[in-house]
């Protein structure tokens, strides 16, 4: 071989790609086939050779480089990648008639009979950690976490210590120029089970199921550790491309076979909801033999025009469904039961578990819901109880054993707040008792900053629940706006925060980093993260796509009066109840206060609110503009005509106001049509909308 020293350039790329094939042909043969085909000196003489050239040629180092694969120094935290299309989750089945459900809802949005043809792929749930690898011309280029859905952390270094066989390098010449291929790195039951063998011999503490052992093993710092530890991957999505590699679902998975990646043998291509139900019995049977763990099965339509046209509701495709398997369960004794106390205030009854393992995870509470769910099932404390957890769902008590032991006693529910002991009231109607103590309860304040910085929220990396608990403790943090003066005021304090165990200077910079971070963020996850009562994700959307901006909606809610809640109640979904709870947060003083305060504190951090993002006016004639759809319409749902008016930035409302731009009347319209013509509204047909919108 060529003396290192004497390589031009191109000598130098062209050897590093021989050594680049030659090292993952042998790495195949030792860890795939298990038949080496060079001893360990002839291996590592080869990786030396590679090594050396990087360092004399660190401007050629390849994608697939042996260095990468194998693991470089760790890395001091992971990058930021924001995904181009977002990685949504996925909305729950639970029953056949889920299901059936599910289906009728896709056949009433895109105006299907029964009986019409639409095909679904059926692929297992694998339970594992979301990716997404981005191909660039056909190279591998990056590999990032789902993270929030929006922004997941880079892991590119990681995600190249897996087999060649595992992760194809590079893409076939038909492989569009930009391609984002998703899937789920899993770790299979043996490997597991002989990680967990290692760990244990070593003194280290076990890891609870594969899924948490893949998600640690990708997220470490230090790649050489990923590489240690055998992960798989099964591809299964398509997110951002240059142009489209198939027409429909089942014909990308063929592509992505002959691309060389690993897409999992029990998907089927299903032709109605039966033929669904029948795999997932099959795949529920053969569960505990397969290799891997998985906790459900995932339905999609398969037509990819159809996903188009079904679009998104919320944070979920509506094109898609995850068929759970049933909850599993488990006995254990009710210990006790403890009262927690949200953020608006809900008195939420808590059982205490002698510990027992649940499908594969220690569940030591359980949610009871409220009083009268105690009552009806009949629990009383010393109990022994049937626990059941379905996925991701909050473990819940589902009915008592029949043989009760001597010795329980009955629970009564508190008619004041455990913890400020303000009374809690019930309304009339309701089910749940809730503290009066607003903001004067230390719990729900509490509650309230937790729910600020939550994942679909703020989402500040270094304050979960406990280190909230610690700064509101420590007199630190007490509303939101102290969040981004933490820094400033852990300066001003003889003791400092980095002083206090557990903290240190290093985590203590990191936190200040993350909170500098968030000090900018999109108009509906700042509606959401305050926590306004009955404003969720949905809701926050919606609210921040009508007003546009921060600006824009406190105005509008300014008066509180007839106008604000008619406005409110226009705005597609929210009712007279959500409207009443929006318009009690701005009628309450402390709550403007602690807004105002809040909005100062991102600015001094030289953040800002950013305004929600609508499709540009010169790209789309409705952009911006208040659209009422009424009757029936002939050539699509209102459902799909609702969707895709919004999709061109349209503000979708359901009652006509001084205010509505359009109201596009369809056959049989009622009192709208009348009260547009009322208010000098303009109205449009239902092919002169199409023709407005561009067909």
């Amino acid at each position: 071989m060529t003396d290192i020293e004497t390589l031009t350039p191109i000598e130098a790329a062209i050897e590093l790609e021989r050594l680049a094939r030659e090292i993952a042909r042998l790495d195949r043969a030792y860890h795939v086939d298990a038949a080496p085909l060079a001893s360990d000196a002839e291996y590592d003489a080869l990786v030396r050779r590679n090594a050396a050239i990087e360092a004399r040629f660190p401007h050629l180092i390849r994608t697939d480089s042996p260095s990468r694969r194998v693991g470089d120094r760790p890395a001091e935290g992971f990058g930021t990648v924001r995904h181009l299309i977002p990685m949504l989750s996925l909305d729950n089945a639970f029953s056949p008639e889920d299901v059936a459900e599910f289906d009728a809802k896709i056949r009433r949005f895109l105006g299907l009979g029964a009986e019409a043809p639409l095909a679904y792929v059926a692929e297992p749930k694998i339970d594992g950690l979301s990716i997404n690898l981005r191909y660039e011309n056909g190279r591998l280029a990056q590999a990032a976490t789902r993270g929030d859905g929006a922004e997941g952390e880079d892991v590119t270094a990681n995600v190249l210590t897996l087999a060649d066989s595992q992760l194809p390098r590079t893409l076939g010449p038909d492989a569009p120029a930009l391609l984002e291929i998703r899937g789920e790195v899993y770790m299979s039951k043996a490997d597991f089970l002989a990680l967990n063998q290692r760990q244990e011999s070593a003194g280290d503490k076990p890891f609870a199921n594969p899924r948490n052992a893949a998600a640690g093993s990708l997220r470490q710092l230090d790649p050489k550790v990923t590489a240690s530890r055998s992960l798989s991957l099964f591809a299964y999505a398509l997110g951002e491309a240059s142009e489209p590699p198939a027409l429909g679902h089942w014909d990308y998975l063929q592509r992505l076979k002959s691309w060389g990646f690993q897409v999992n043998p029990l998907i089927r291509r299903c032709a109605s909801v039966a033929e669904l139900l029948v795999l997932f019995d099959e795949v529920g049977l053969s569960r505990a033999q397969l290799p891997y763990d998985i906790d459900g099965v995932v339905y999609k339509v398969d037509d990819w025009e159809l996903q188009r046209r079904l679009g998104f509701v919320s944070r979920s495709p509506r094109w898609a469904i995850a068929h759970k398997f049933p909850a599993e369960q488990a006995t254990t004794v009710l210990e006790g039961i403890d009262i927690q106390v949200g953020r608006t205030g809900a008195l939420t009854p808590v059982a205490r578990l002698t510990p027992v393992n649940v499908g594969g995870v220690v569940v030591s509470n359980a949610t009871l819901h409220n009083e009268d769910e105690i009552a009806r099932k009949g629990v009383r404390i010393g109990d022994t109880v049937i626990v059941q957890r379905a996925g991701d769902v909050i473990p819940q008590i589902v009915g008592v054993m029949a043989e009760r032991p001597r010795g329980t006693t009955e629970f009564v529910f508190p008619v004041t707040c455990p913890v400020c002991g303000a009374h809690a009231a019930r309304p009339e109607g309701e089910v749940i008792r809730r503290c009066t103590g607003g903001l004067t309860c230390p719990a729900q304040a509490k509650e309230r900053l937790k729910h600020f910085v939550s994942r679909n929220a703020f989402d500040i990396e270094g304050l979960g629940d406990k280190n909230i608990e610690f700064l509101w403790d420590k007199e630190m943090v007490r509303a939101p706006a102290d969040i981004f003066r933490l820094e400033e005021t852990n300066r001003a304090r003889l003791q400092k925060l980095e002083n206090f165990e557990g903290w240190g200077k290093r985590s203590t910079d990191k936190l200040f980093e993350s909170i500098r971070m968030r000090a900018t963020l999109g108009l509906e996850r700042f509606i959401f993260a305050l926590g306004i009562r009955q404003v969720g994700e949905a809701t926050a959307k919606r609210l921040a796509r009508h007003y546009g901006s921060l600006d824009h909606w406190r105005a509008a809610m300014a008066d509180g009066g007839d106008e604000a809640r008619a406005e409110l109640t226009s705005i597609e979904d929210i009712g007279p109840a959500v409207a009443k709870d929006i318009l009690d947060f701005f009628a309450e003083a402390h709550n403007v206060k602690a807004l105002d305060a809040l909005v100062a504190a991102m600015i001094e951090l030289g953040g800002r609110i950013e305004d929600a993002k609508v499709v540009e006016a010169s790209a789309s004639p409705v952009a911006g503009k208040a659209v009422v759809f009424t009757g029936t319409l002939a050539t699509m749902t209102r459902p799909e005509a609702k969707a895709r008016a919004e999709a061109l930035g349209a503000k979708v409302v359901g009652s006509v106001s001084k205010k509505t731009d359009y109201v596009v009347v369809g056959a049989d319209a009622g009192s709208k049509a009348a009260e547009a013509a009322k208010l000098g509204v303009a109205t449009l047909t239902e092919q002169e909308w199409l023709a407005l919108i561009g067909g």
